[in-house]
């Protein structure tokens, strides 16, 4: 019948419907959007402000990026030092592994890192142990590395979900009676965990003391996601979250978030008050400001800002 329409599935169960013959991707980016940037100037610095694969795909549209080596680490970012500051608030987080290196396997490694903060929320990485052991050599570690270290320093590791994860943790804060140990259930992958300490680095907010134990700790931090062990990576990621537990909330993009709402509510206009002018020859008032408002941010500050408080308030 002419100008019939073809029936849709609903009215024709066991249908299906009629694939398209191409599919057409039209690219577009936020400046392709200016009636948005003109309602909601703040949202190019938030996506500015974010780790460098979603930048690359959220600003950028590069939806081809993928996680590769360098882009979440490059040894430049960090200052290595010979002292660290006295006063730092220290933990030591461990990710455990269980499995003795053989010739017929090639298990993941135990690491403890080793991270303060100073006053400023600057990051100093003090030290990284790591072994490859079976159970009991892994308790033993744990214990003679807490000594070494001293009581000032909270400790830390993974916890497996499930009871095995839980009779294991309590297993092992017994073992280390008379330290302060928090055992932490760990959440998300491995990439959006690592980026908060990512960006620390970037921001140049992490130092590293000189140590035999720099070079390797570089060589995986570098080539992550694409080593087949990358276990100083979760490592620094649970250092970083003991020392900020709200992160493990909601993370560095809700950083980003606050302070741009912060940045937009200081950019309104303060209320005016209304004085008289004795110096016109009517007496009529005029209106000033008696606190001058702040200008408008520009985007290069507002950005600075948001790396600032990334580096500075992770607390």
């Amino acid at each position: 019948m002419a100008g019939k329409v073809n029936p849709v599935p609903e009215d024709n169960p066991g249908i299906d419907p009629p694939l398209p013959m191409s599919v057409t991707f039209i690219p577009a980016t936020v400046f392709d959007n200016p009636a948005l940037l003109r309602v909601n100037p703040e949202y190019l610095a938030w996506l500015l402000s974010l780790p460098t694969l979603e930048r690359e795909r959220l600003l950028a549209g590069n939806w081809k990026i993928r996680p590769a080596a360098g882009l979440y680490f490059k040894r430049e970012w960090c200052s290595v030092v010979d002292e660290a500051p006295a006063d730092l608030d220290i933990v030591r987080y461990w990710d455990l592994a269980a499995t003795e290196k053989t010739e017929f396997n090639d298990p993941d490694w135990t690491i403890g890192v080793k991270l303060g903060r100073d006053r400023s929320r600057g990051y100093w990485l003090l030290d990284v142990v790591r072994a490859r052991a079976n159970p009991g050599d892994v308790e033993q570690l744990l214990l003679n590395t807490a000594t070494q270290d001293g009581k000032r320093v909270t400790i830390g590791f993974g916890q497996d979900p499930g009871q095995a994860g839980k009779s294991q943790a309590q297993h092992l804060v017994r073992a280390l009676s008379g330290f302060n140990v928090r055992p932490a259930t760990e959440s998300g992958d491995k990439l959006t965990r690592f980026g908060p300490f990512s960006t620390q680095c970037r921001a140049n907010n992490v130092k590293i003391r000189r140590g035999s134990w720099n070079e390797e700790l570089f060589r995986v931090l570098e080539g992550f996601p694409d080593l087949a062990h990358d276990d100083e990576v979760d490592a620094c990621s649970g250092a970083l979250e003991m020392l900020n537990p709200q992160m493990a909330g909601w993370g560095i993009l809700e950083l980003a978030r606050q302070e741009l709402e912060a940045a937009k509510q200081r950019s309104q206009p303060q209320p005016t008050q209304t004085v008289p002018n004795r110096g016109r020859w009517n007496g009529s008032p005029r209106k000033t400001n008696r606190a001058e408002p702040p200008p408008h941010r520009s985007l290069h500050a507002l950005v600075a800002s948001l790396r600032l408080h990334e580096a500075r308030q992770l607390s």
